[in-house]
């Protein structure tokens, strides 16, 4: 069920996972940025344990060290975590598109609508440290593990030094437990948690909520 991380450090030390190459864009730039409904995270970043409502979703891949981006429009800034991938589109959390594009959060005063062109610069993954967990990446435990592995190739990486795996099983919260799960690859190629790696327990914490697109109504994770 679940992939050596042995072997894929092996793999990595040839050749650098598709995962973490960057795609589409370099440091900085200017796009038309767009609207996103729904939380998710390639990589497998639990949704309950951050603010989802500063989430980037672009076409290029999530690397190691560029997770933290500043979006502007005109004399309105926020930093974004590029924790996920797109088909193709320029991204954002829904409210912070909402607040970047007209001021207010999209709770407060929802609009709709398409692109807007907006700038945005990669900074230090600091920067992002308030939207993070105790200013640390939670990952999956049980299916972030490519991904962990391709920055454990990559030792002074920022998430090689800055991830928590917890035991959870999906990006949205829905099965597993809210524990610290550790990874001594001299003992095991997989995480030892408290309970069963990947359980499917229901979680009995709090879950996942998007801000629904042109109500601002907020709704569960589906």
């Amino acid at each position: 069920m679940f992939t050596t991380i042995t072997a894929i450090l092996a793999a990595s030390a040839a050749t650098v996972s598709a995962v973490a190459v960057p795609r589409g864009a370099g440091k900085s730039g200017s796009a038309s940025v767009t609207p996103h409904e729904q939380y998710s995270s390639s990589i497998g970043v639990l949704g309950c344990l951050i603010n989802t409502n500063r989430v980037a979703y672009w076409p290029m891949g999530v690397d190691c060290d560029n997770i933290c981006v500043k979006v502007t429009n005109g004399d309105r800034s926020l930093h974004l975590l590029k924790i996920d991938q797109s088909g193709g589109a320029y991204d954002i959390s829904y409210d912070a598109w909402n607040y970047l594009g007209f001021g207010e959060g999209a709770q407060q005063d929802p609009h709709t609508g398409g692109g807007i062109d907006m700038t945005y610069e990669f900074v230090d993954a600091s920067e992002c440290s308030d939207l993070l967990h105790d200013g640390k990446l939670p990952l999956s435990a049980s299916n972030s593990m490519n991904y962990v592995a391709s920055c454990m190739s990559e030792p002074n990486s920022w998430v090689n030094k800055n991830h928590e795996l917890i035991n959870m099983a999906d990006p949205l919260c829905k099965y597993g437990y809210d524990e610290v799960c550790t990874l001594d690859l001299s003992k095991s190629n997989q995480p030892s948690c408290p309970h069963t790696l990947g359980a499917q327990v229901a979680y009995s914490g709090k879950g996942v909520t998007n801000i629904a697109y042109g109500t601002g109504k907020t709704e569960a994770a589906q």
